[in-house]
Formats: structure tokens, C-alpha cells, sequence
């Protein structure tokens, strides 16, 4: 067992806690929403989605733009331009939510 200097970050601790979960799930099952991910972790979004990209480039799961997450089948990662797409829609996604929720919170409460 090898000792660390503190605690995992974030993003790893949420890719670990994953990592468990599809150990139970079969291929083509669908993973929590970012929303439900943010919940559960109480996690910032960019958090989430870091520690998802991180199993994503491991090939443990592939992502299907809006309709989320899902377990792989194990095949090797594809580099096809439109999963890339589909990767970078997802992100500039949660970013417009996260940039929605800030502006939420820093409109004028008389407004």
C-alpha cells in the first residue's frame, strides 16, 4: 500500500466512487446525471466533470452528449471526431450552466 502526503482530489475522489459503481453495472447502463452527480458529491460541476473525463479516457465509460453518460463495453477508446463533438458540446454545456448559475447569483436582488 503506498502512502500519500494528504488527501485525493476531488475529481479523483468522484472518478474512484464511480470506478465501484460500474464494477456492478453492465455495459450500456446509464450513469447519474452531472446534476445528480453534484448532488450526491455536493462537488462543483468542472469537479464532476473532470472526474468523468478521467474514466472517460480510461475507456470505463463513453459519453452520448445530452443523454449522458453510459458504461462501456470495453472496447478500446475511439477517437472518432464525433465523439469528440459530442464531448465538447457536453462541456460548453455545463459550462453555459455554470455561467447562468453565477449570473443567477450576482443579479441585483431589486431587479
Amino acid at each position: 500500500m503506498t502512502v500519500t502526503g494528504g488527501p485525493k482530489p476531488k475529481a479523483v475522489q468522484v472518478a474512484d466512487a464511480l470506478r465501484e459503481d460500474i464494477k456492478k453495472m453492465k455495459p450500456g447502463d446509464k450513469l447519474p446525471s452531472q446534476r445528480e452527480l453534484i448532488d450526491r458529491f455536493g462537488f462543483a460541476s468542472q469537479t464532476i466533470q473532470n472526474g468523468l473525463a478521467a474514466l472517460r479516457a480510461e475507456g470505463l465509460i463513453v459519453s452520448a452528449g445530452n443523454l449522458g453518460n453510459f458504461v462501456s463495453d470495453g472496447a478500446s477508446p475511439s477517437s472518432d471526431v464525433h465523439d469528440d463533438i459530442k464531448e465538447i458540446r457536453s462541456q460548453i454545456q455545463a459550462l453555459a450552466e455554470r455561467v447562468a448559475a453565477l449570473e443567477e447569483r450576482s443579479a441585483p436582488s431589486g431587479a
